[in-house]
C-alpha cells in the first residue's frame, strides 16, 4: 500500500506542515478564496496553491466552483479519522503504562517486605 492509497498517512503528511495547519484553522471558521487564505502568509500565491493541492489530495479541503469564485471548504472527516486513530493509540499506551505502574508498585512492595 502506498502513501496515496493510505488516507490516514495522507492526512498526517498534510498536517505535518504549519502553513497547512494554519490554512485548515482558517477554513474551520468558514470557506475562503485562495487570495483570502494567502493574505496572512509571507509566501507567494503559487506556494499557497501548492499547499491547497496537498490538503485537497488528503481530502481535508474541497474547492467549489461558482464562475470565477472557487471557495475552499474544510472537510473534517479525515481529521475525525486521524483523531479516532490517535485516541485508540492513547488508550493502548495508557493501558500499558497502567500495567507498568502496577508492576513497579508490586516490585516496591516486595522490596519493602524483604529484609535487606
Amino acid at each position: 500500500m502506498t502513501m496515496t492509497e493510505d488516507p490516514l498517512s495522507g492526512t498526517f503528511a498534510a498536517l505535518a506542515d504549519p502553513t497547512r495547519r494554519a490554512i485548515l484553522g482558517r477554513l474551520a471558521t468558514g470557506e475562503a478564496t485562495v487570495n483570502e487564505l494567502a493574505k496572512p502568509f509571507p509566501i507567494s500565491l503559487q506556494a499557497v496553491s501548492k499547499h491547497l493541492k496537498v490538503l485537497e489530495r488528503a481530502g481535508l479541503i474541497t474547492r467549489g466552483r461558482d464562475a470565477q469564485f472557487r471557495p475552499c471548504r474544510l472537510d473534517a472527516a479525515p481529521l475525525e479519522t486521524a483523531s479516532n486513530w490517535l485516541e485508540s493509540q492513547r488508550q493502548v499506551w495508557e493501558h500499558r503504562l497502567d500495567r507498568l505502574d502496577q508492576h513497579l508498585q508490586h516490585i516496591q512492595r516486595e522490596r519493602e517486605r524483604t529484609p535487606s
